[in-house]
């Protein structure tokens, strides 16, 4: 079996389900990490799912799937717009990376338009809810094979 594929996401969405359901569903973390679970299953791989809201933990993590990850999803949450420690880290990777979001961020405040994470990623998916880590999955899955 190949290395699993990291989903990591950040500040805030441990309270999916509750925070804001109108934009990001009522779905929960756990949800989605079932979701994801169940869909890199089907495409042979097993997912590594990780929340943090901690800017640094996910810096870790990111250098951590540098070894032990065929790809990597993440949905850097607000630090998309602000982190360039992130951006760095990923940078350091030569696995795929695909940035996913709940929501359509084109679609909402300016500020949330830019992503630093996008200048790393293979793609972005967004706007579909807790499908968008689905589809991520998927693509990350076809780009590390």
């Amino acid at each position: 079996m190949p290395k699993p594929i990291y989903v990591l996401s950040g500040p805030n969405l441990n309270l999916l389900g509750t925070r804001e359901p109108e934009i990001y569903g009522h779905e929960t973390l756990e949800d989605v990490h079932r979701l994801v679970a169940a869909r890199a299953s089907s495409l042979g791989y097993e997912v590594v799912c990780r929340q943090s809201n901690h800017e640094g933990v996910l810096v870790d993590w990111i250098q951590e799937a540098r070894e032990s990850a065929s790809a990597l999803v993440l949905n850097p949450a607000a630090y998309g717009h602000t982190s360039i420690a992130i951006l760095d880290a990923l940078k350091m990777l030569s696995i795929p990376v695909v940035e996913c979001h709940l929501s359509n961020p084109a679609a909402r405040e300016t500020f949330r338009r830019k992503t630093y994470v996008s200048l790393a990623a293979a793609g972005i998916i967004s706007g579909f809810g807790a499908r968008s880590y689905e589809l991520a999955v998927e693509a990350a899955a076809g780009l590390a094979r």
